[in-house]
Formats: structure tokens, sequence, C-alpha cells
């Protein structure tokens, strides 16, 4: 009897689904409205203000609103849909107390540990809590496409942000013509749909610019918007490298490898070693005898880091204690974005290469 109870029971638990929560609908039902706004007040100005000054000739306005209207909706929704740079979870066998440190432009950084994801995080990755996933190079998370703004999809952002500026003030422009050019006819079904377009158009506007303007400013001094708010760099910034370098790296910069193009395979049983073979560049170094690691056995090698200026902090002395041990291995260097990251070891750290 006490067998088939608990046959019994194995048997009806897979019946009883979990309860899904439904946070996800919400930002996802506001970001669509966005876009139905925009095509519902481009449709408004297309048929009534537009139209009435193409038929007589201003054939001007639809030729310049028109390629505008294309290029927002476009940035708009691939914005939606767009990958800002997740980096894939880590495993199971990673430990979290193992003390990573990276150096970026003679500042220490030292890697914190993502719960959530299993893997300890590069410089400028944080965890998105709405999201639920962490983001290279992150900026923000924009409500208004509910996707975050990191590394793949900055510039996607900034020419959406430049897209609306210029559509929303050509919108503008357009229905205070058309009310200029009709204010001798009486009023009409024309004009209030014009009204009712200039004045979101002229809301969104102010707003808008500014935030170009924050963004530009951003970008030049190569800070983001989540370190500006609990100023994160307090000494000096090690990823400034000047005006023209900083706007190429984020406008122009190739975008690097895809990673959650190999999620799939990541999670198959395989452990640690198949991403170990992928992430290592090089050829392994000879073995260090008796001091094998949590991987095998740690690399040693004579390279030496030079001497700088190093930031304050935990990250600093446990980076002034690998340089002061006469068993340091210089394990890689990632010429990622134009910055020497560089992930150095002793034989009781265990250092990963930054992506």
């Amino acid at each position: 009897m006490p067998l088939i109870k608990d046959a019994m029971t194995l048997v009806q638990e897979p019946q009883q689904m979990p309860v899904v929560p439904l946070s996800w609908f919400l930002p996802s039902l506001f970001a669509a409205f966005n876009v139905m706004l925009l095509v519902f007040l481009s449709g408004l100005f297309f048929g009534f203000p537009c139209r009435w000054l193409a038929q007589n000739g201003e054939w001007l306005f639809p030729v310049i609103t028109g390629p505008l209207f294309i290029l927002t909706f476009y940035s708009l929704v691939s914005l939606n849909f767009s990958d800002p740079g997740i980096l894939h979870r880590g495993s199971i066998h990673e430990d979290p107390m193992t003390v990573h440190v990276v150096s970026v432009n003679r500042r220490a950084f030292r890697l914190q540990w993502c719960p959530k994801c299993c893997f300890h995080r590069p410089p400028r990755t944080y965890h998105c809590p709405w999201c639920n996933i962490c983001v290279e190079d992150f900026d923000h998370h924009c409500k208004w496409v509910n996707n975050c703004i990191g590394h793949r999809n900055f510039r996607l952002f900034m020419l959406l942000v430049l897209s609306l500026c210029l559509y929303s003030g050509a919108l503008l422009i357009t229905c205070l013509m058309f009310l200029i050019r009709t204010s001798h006819l009486p009023f009409s079904m024309d004009k209030i749909m014009a009204i009712l377009v200039a004045v979101p158009s002229a809301g969104f506007l102010v707003p808008l610019v500014l935030l170009l303007l924050i963004q530009a400013i951003s970008v030049s001094t190569a800070e983001r918007s989540c370190e500006s708010k609990c100023k994160y760099h307090q000494e000096y910034n090690p990823f400034d490298q000047g005006f023209a370098r900083n706007w190429y790296l984020t406008m122009c910069a190739p975008l690097g490898p895809k990673y959650m193009s190999d999620v799939i395979c990541l999670q198959r049983p395989v452990g640690t070693g198949w991403i170990h073979e992928k992430t290592q560049p090089s050829p392994p170094c000879p073995p260090e005898h008796g001091s094998p690691g949590p991987h095998g056995p740690q690399p040693q090698s004579s390279s030496t880091a030079g001497k700088g200026p190093l930031g304050s902090g935990e990250a600093a002395i446990v980076l002034q204690e690998i340089e002061a041990s006469p068993q340091l291995s210089l394990l890689s260097e990632s010429p990622r974005r134009g910055l020497p990251w560089r992930t150095q070891s002793l034989d009781h750290l265990n250092l990963c290469l930054p992506v």
C-alpha cells in the first residue's frame, strides 16, 4: 500500500501547473502602444495637413517628412527586438568566492559576482532587474521600447532619438505652415487634425532634444547613465580615450561576436571545459609544477605588468598583490573596443578572460 500511494503521488505532481507571473505583459503592451501612437499620429498627419499641402503644390513637406517617418518607424521597431549585448549564463560549477581582477588603463576593477547569471561580470556589465539579464556595457533600461540599452544597440538608440527629434520638428513646422497657409479659410477638419498632431509633436520635441544632448555629452566623455547616478568614477574615467576616439568606439567600431549565438551549446551538460576551449585564444602555457588550480594547472609566464596609478578600493589592493607576486602570469589581452583589458592571476586566484 505505501508503494501504491507513492506511485499515485508521482503521477499527480506533474499535473499541477505552476503560476507564471505576467510582469512582462504591461511593459510589452506599453511598448506596442508607443509604436501604434507613432503610426496613428503619422496617419493623421499624412491624411489631412500633408495631403492638403501636396494637393496645392507644396511637395517639399511630404518629401522630407516621408523618409523621416520611415527611419523613425524602422529604428523604433528594431530597437524593440534588438539584442543589447546579453551575456549568456555561466556554469553552476563557477566559484562565487573566486577573486577576479582586471586592469583598464591602469585602473583596477574587481569583477562582481552575479548570483542570478552565475558568472563574474566584466566591467560595465550590469544585471537588469526588469529583463533579468546581464548586459555588456549597460547604459539604462528604456521603458518606452521595453528593452535594455547596451553595447550592441546603443547606436540604434541614438539613431532613434535623433530621428524622433527631426521627425517631431518636421511635423511641428509642417502643421504650423499649414495653419498659416489656411488662415483665410474657414475652420475645417484639416485644421483640427493639424492642431491634434502639432500639440504632441511640440510636447515630445523639448524632452527629446534634451535627451539627445545628454546622450551626446555621455558619449563624448565615455560615461554611462547608470554610472553618472552613483558617481562610479570618482578619480578619473579609465574608459575615456578622447572626444574623437569615444565617438568612433561607440558609433563606428565593430561590435564583435554575438554571445547568445552559443547559448544552446552552453546548455549542454559538458561542464566548463568546453567554455574554456572556446574562450582560450592562444595555446596554453607550460603548467606550473605542484600547483593545480580548480580547472587544471595554472599557466606561468615571465611577463610583468607595467606600473602606473591604480584605482582605490579592494580591487587595487588585490592588483598590487598580483604585481608584487613572483608567480605573476599574463593570460591575455583583449583589444575589444580599443581598451587594454588585462586579466592576471596568481596560484591562489583564478582570473577569467573578460569579454
